[in-house]
């Protein structure tokens, strides 16, 4: 009697731990969802405050008078994974001090009208404020990414613009670098 109950208890702990799990599964992993609400509501609120720190900025003119480079002279895409555009950088942001309101770059796509548009933000520290080998920073209770190549840890959030990969996916599907028409 008493071993069977024991399996009872165990089995039952076995399918709760299952159940749970696939609870988590069949809500989607959030690392790949565009919806910010997915991520909980540190991100949400995040969101929400780089959205009105930044609505500004979709014109670019107002990123320049706000300390952001007024030209970027490369666009960066990669075949079969979209494109992250072009990085406007305020170089008075660039520090080991990450805040929502003040991203160190802003991402801009030209379309096909010629027009500039912000897809998204980027924040950065550089390994030489923050080095490679300790813990990553944190902004909204997110880890950074490396870019060992480029020495910088780093994070997009693709705020103006949805990302089927994910709003902090590095590469956007859907953006595209296009030359300005002549």
């Amino acid at each position: 009697m008493r071993s069977t109950l024991l399996t009872v208890v165990t089995l039952s702990a076995t399918l709760v731990s299952l159940a749970s799990a696939q609870m988590q599964m069949g809500n989607g992993d959030p690392s790949n969802s565009p919806d910010p609400a997915a991520y909980g509501p540190q991100v949400k609120q995040g969101y929400e405050r780089v959205r009105a720190a930044t609505a500004a900025f979709r014109k670019l003119s107002a990123a320049v008078a706000a300390g952001y480079d007024s030209t970027a002279s490369e666009c960066y895409a990669a075949p079969k994974l979209g494109a992250m555009g072009y990085h406007h950088l305020n170089r008075a942001y660039v520090d080991k001090t990450l805040e929502i309101e003040k991203p160190e770059i802003l991402l801009y796509e030209r379309l096909a009208d010629g027009s500039y548009q912000l897809n998204g933000v980027e924040y950065i520290v550089p390994y030489r404020l923050w080095p490679a080998d300790s813990v990553a920073p944190r902004i909204m209770g997110r880890e950074l990414q490396r870019a060992d190549d480029l020495k910088v840890w780093y994070m997009h959030m693709w705020v103006w613009k949805r990302n089927s990969a994910g709003l902090f996916a590095s590469w956007n599907p859907d953006a595209s670098c296009r030359t300005p028409p002549a």
